[in-house]
């Protein structure tokens, strides 16, 4: 057995008690597609499985497969044994879903929803001949002109 100092087991403690509360209940919800964690602090949240990273890198996942969910880690994971998946819990209390990658590709897909208002505001502009053109910044640098341009306004003069 290894020896550890008291600093490194408090050091651990604090460490571990930063990562935010455990898990002390999991559930999957056949009607929704939804895993739903509960926290030791009371919290409870619903996360649909199509956005969790590591359950879609699976593929084909059956909701029996979903069904038979557990705590392990002492509450820090949450583990699928039929997939042999696990989904770190304090990730997904914080919202993190899978990689940066992965939470980028998510942002760029809930950018890119439709809403009431969106649809209101499109036909608002669509009555006013479409999205308003952007105008150039004024600068204080001459534009190059095209050699047959020059032409015309040396005639002009």
């Amino acid at each position: 057995m290894v020896a550890i100092s008291k600093e490194q087991f408090e050091a651990a403690k604090k460490a571990d008690a930063e990562n935010g509360p455990l898990a002390i209940g999991v559930r999957y919800r056949r009607a929704s597609r939804k895993i739903e964690v509960e926290y030791e602090n009371g919290v409870a949240i619903s996360v649909p499985v199509a956005i969790i990273e590591e359950l879609r890198l699976v593929g084909d996942v059956s909701q029996a497969d979903l069904a038979d969910v557990q705590i392990w880690a002492g509450g820090r994971a949450i583990y699928f044994p039929r997939i042999d998946v696990s989904v770190w819990t304090p990730g997904l209390l914080k919202g993190v879903f899978g990689t940066k990658a992965w939470m980028r590709e998510l942002a760029r897909g809930m950018g890119s929803l439709t809403s009431p208002a969106k649809a209101t505001a499109a036909r608002e502009n669509g009555k006013k001949g479409g999205r308003p053109r952007k105008l150039p910044a004024e600068s204080n640098t001459p534009k190059r002109r095209s050699a047959a341009t020059r032409a015309l306004i040396a005639q002009a003069r």
